[in-house]
């Protein structure tokens, strides 16, 4: 049996962080969304052990194997349910390494289902939940891959049904970021923008409702990392772009268009400029099957 999917990036439309525990955790809300037909994609089969391969533009960057959280997941699992046969993992890695948008969390929440069903294992929504939480905070809405709002450490997911559908471009100007450097220089700003509790039926009132949110980490993350600014400004001089913001830690940031069109024209033109820097334009909520 072969089985293969796609894990799609996570992107933080807005990320504000609300308070930092004495366990050195940030408590966040955010709005997270999964871009359509992006991301690594990832091929299971039976195999005696478990063993990974890499293909892929970003391949070589993952790192040491015996801390990927694809080959993290797939022990999980496997121990979890006394599992006596392995897997051989494919993934073809196409989204950038340490950039803002989830791709390792993507990676391990995919890993998690393909495997489910190679091994057929039955398991309650509330467990393979859990099961994902312990990986990183990250993966239990990548399991999901849906738009939601995140809240605590990334645990607390409510899922968002009425989201319009736009265009979405991402950018990565070529840089990895550290995540506790960036909250390490953090300052959690004492006023809270309010929350939507309706972000509207067309592409224009999600607009300006995130216009009234932002990304808490932007300035740690200007500071330690001058590019991602760079990136934010080419992205607001894009014709059509609505709102451009940093993800995550960075250092993707993307771009907000009403039309595809619109987003591959940008695409266009942030290659010409800067033929290193990785893109990707896309849809966001438009029931695309990717």
């Amino acid at each position: 049996m072969i089985l293969t999917g796609l894990a799609r990036p996570k992107v933080n439309l807005f990320l504000h962080v609300t308070e930092r525990r004495e366990d050195g955790y940030h408590l966040l809300e955010s709005l997270v969304c999964f871009p359509d037909g992006i991301g690594d994609r990832i091929t299971v089969s039976e195999g005696d052990a478990l063993s990974l391969f890499e293909t892929g533009p970003f391949a070589s960057q993952t790192g040491c194997q015996s801390q990927n959280l694809i080959m993290k997941a797939a022990d999980l699992l496997k121990r979890e349910f006394s599992v006596g046969q392995g897997a051989k993992v494919l993934l073809e890695k196409n989204l950038p390494v340490a950039s803002g948008i989830g791709g390792g969390s993507a990676d391990a929440a995919l890993t998690l289902n393909l495997l489910c069903d190679l091994w057929k294992i039955s398991i309650e929504k509330d467990h393979l939940e859990s099961l994902a939480a312990s990986l990183g905070a990250d993966v239990p809405s990548c399991l999901q891959s849906r738009t939601a709002m995140m809240r605590g450490i990334g645990e607390i997911l409510s899922p968002v049904e009425t989201l319009p559908a736009f265009s979405i471009l991402l950018v990565n100007p070529g840089v990895t970021v550290s995540t506790p450097a960036i909250f390490k220089e953090l300052s959690i700003p004492e006023d809270q923008p309010a929350i939507p509790e309706r972000w509207g039926e067309v592409p224009n009132d999600i607009f300006l409702s995130l216009g009234r949110c932002r990304n808490d980490l932007e300035p740690a993350a200007f500071s330690l990392v001058p590019a991602i600014k760079k990136v934010i400004n080419i992205l607001k001089m894009q014709d059509g772009c609505r709102l451009a913001r940093m993800s995550g830690s960075g250092a993707t940031c993307f771009g907000l268009f009403e039309t595809l069109e619109e987003a591959r024209d940008a695409q266009k033109t942030v290659e010409m400029q800067h033929p290193s820097w990785w893109s990707a334009a896309s849809m966001v909520n438009a029931d695309v099957d990717a």
